[in-house]
């Protein structure tokens, strides 16, 4: 059985689109593993039946919580076999370790629906990320892939000290709408903001799969 995962299907901040789920769906044909990272609600809403198509994948899914649903609320929805919620710790799907954390870091100005988390409490939760991982991480490391529309970079600090000190293979994030899609390196260590669109990465290449 081959251990070494190859293509993982990357996206986040999906926000209850059909039209994205069923893109990424299709997508997901050409990938060992799929990963989400967050927001796959509305305000907390819509989680369960945004997640229904899903179901039906033939492969493992790695999730964390966006702002829009929290890690409770996402692991009751996720209840499916293939399906894996990781906040705060970890698993190892086909060989590959992933570590997550979901939820907006720093606290965001959305008030009380917004599922958020303090840079303290955030890096508490990072303390046992292993070196070499696939993190996966509802906000962006800060100055990285983070920046708003009002052109500051609002991403968080505990993540980007725990990407400098674990050196994962792969970062996967979201939540800043504004850079969905684009990817930089942090030391060495690709930070990839996935966006609703899905993005197929190559974790032997470090790259994107067809990367025009």
């Amino acid at each position: 059985e081959r251990t070494t995962v190859m293509n993982l299907l990357l996206f986040s901040d999906i926000h209850c689109s059909g039209s994205a789920v069923a893109r990424l769906i299709d997508l997901s044909r050409r990938a060992d593993i799929v990963v989400g990272a967050g927001d796959f609600g509305t305000m907390r809403r819509g989680l369960r039946e945004t997640l229904q198509p899903f179901r039906n994948l033939d492969r493992p899914i790695v999730m964390v919580p966006g702002n829009a649903e929290s890690d409770s609320e996402l692991r009751e929805a996720a209840d499916w076999a293939g399906a894996h919620v990781v906040h705060g710790d970890a698993v190892a799907v086909a060989g590959t370790t992933f570590f997550g954390l979901g939820g907006g870091v720093p606290v965001t100005p959305f008030g009380a629906w917004s599922f958020d988390i303090s840079e303290d409490d955030a890096a508490q939760q990072l303390t046992d990320c292993p070196s070499g991982c696939v993190l996966v991480t509802h906000s962006p490391p800060h100055g990285v892939v983070d920046l708003s529309s009002g052109g500051k970079h609002i991403g968080s600090t505990a993540i980007r000290e725990t990407v400098t000190r674990c050196q994962p293979r792969l970062v996967v994030c979201g939540h800043i709408h504004d850079c969905a899609g684009q990817w930089e390196t942090l030391d060495e260590s690709p930070v990839v903001n996935a966006g609703p669109h899905g993005i197929l990465w190559n974790l032997e290449t470090g790259q994107p799969v067809n990367d025009k």
